[in-house]
């Protein structure tokens, strides 16, 4: 066997690429990034400061959104490294460990943000379809227990991928086509049987996202439902109005994310600026819109005010 094939695991290492044929443009792509990650992350800190600053948004509805905010920032913190250093400084190698941990994180916090999504469409089931016992269900107590349940859920389903990857003897070209590591893309470069990890991989997406999205898709059916019963016409659009954020949060979630899983295990065949491109969607557009979305829906949620007020007051 060549020497390529005997590498072995602590010496081995990954090679991470940035968008295919636009090597001589990587500068001002990192620019692009940096501006992505820069409002990414300001708009998420705001929301979280005016959230945990204001005594009137300690609400369910507010609460779950501030989680969402923290687990964006997690997504954002998780991929940055690797991105800005492929652009800025033709960073490629990441080693094995690493790739294991970022892919961890990655795909925990993936998980989580869509668990976060399914408790803020129960928050809305609740609110339109039961309102006088609303206080009552999504009690402090009750919200903490949700947020802990998801956490520990998404962790716990994606801890065994690390280590069934690292079990495996990797003796391709260990290229990857993106620039942070995938358990579906790195599980391709190795050498052995990868039918566990390919089904358990399976597994996790219809447990946990798959579930995620049919429980959405239910609770709107039904607050759909609710809605329409509402006698006043005003009455149904102002309730239906209170869900158009989550509504804008859950596809911009859902559909480059299940297209990309889609390209991964079926395209073959599929452009690699097409992968490169959706996968960058998937991971970096929700940060980015859902702290617009929400300050743009929410009168109290305005980014732009409050910025303009912590000025006028400094």
């Amino acid at each position: 066997m060549s020497a390529v094939n005997d590498t072995t695991f602590n010496s081995a290492v990954f090679l991470l690429t940035g968008i295919p044929g636009q090597e001589d443009v990587h500068l001002w792509i990192s620019v692009s990034f940096c501006l992505v990650y820069v409002i990414s992350i300001v708009g998420n800190s705001v929301i979280l400061f005016i959230i945990k600053t204001d005594p009137s948004l300690h609400e369910p509805m507010y609460i779950f959104l501030s989680m969402l905010a923290v687990t964006d920032l997690g997504i954002l913190i998780s991929t940055m490294p690797t991105i800005l250093g492929i652009y800025l400084f033709n960073s490629r190698e990441i080693s094995f460990e690493a790739c294991f941990a970022q892919l961890f994180f990655i795909h925990s916090l993936q998980l989580n943000e869509s668990s976060m999504l399914l408790l803020m469409a129960f928050d809305r089931f609740v609110a339109i379809c039961n309102p006088l016992r609303y206080t009552s269900i999504l009690t402090v107590q009750t919200i903490d227990n949700m947020g802990l349940i998801s956490v520990l859920r998404s962790l716990t389903v994606i801890f065994p991928l690390p280590f069934l990857l690292k079990k495996f003897r990797y003796c391709q070209a260990n290229v990857l086509s993106h620039s942070y590591c995938l358990h579906q893309e790195v599980m391709k470069m190795a050498c052995s049987d990868i039918s566990v990890n390919s089904i358990y991989g399976l597994f996790i997406t219809f447990l946990t996202v798959g579930l995620d999205s049919l429980l959405i898709f239910l609770s709107y059916v039904m607050i759909l439902n609710t809605a329409l019963n509402i006698a006043s016409n005003a009455e149904c659009l102002r309730a239906l109005n209170t869900c158009v954020s989550h509504l804008c949060a859950v596809l911009l979630f859902y559909t480059p994310m299940i297209g990309l899983s889609v390209i991964h295990r079926f395209g073959k065949g599929s452009s690699p600026l097409l992968q490169t491109v959706l996968s960058y969607i998937s991971l970096l557009l929700p940060p980015l819109i859902n702290p617009i979305v929400y300050s743009m829906k929410s009168r109290h949620l305005r980014i732009i005010r409050a910025l303009v007020k912590c000025r006028i007051s400094s």
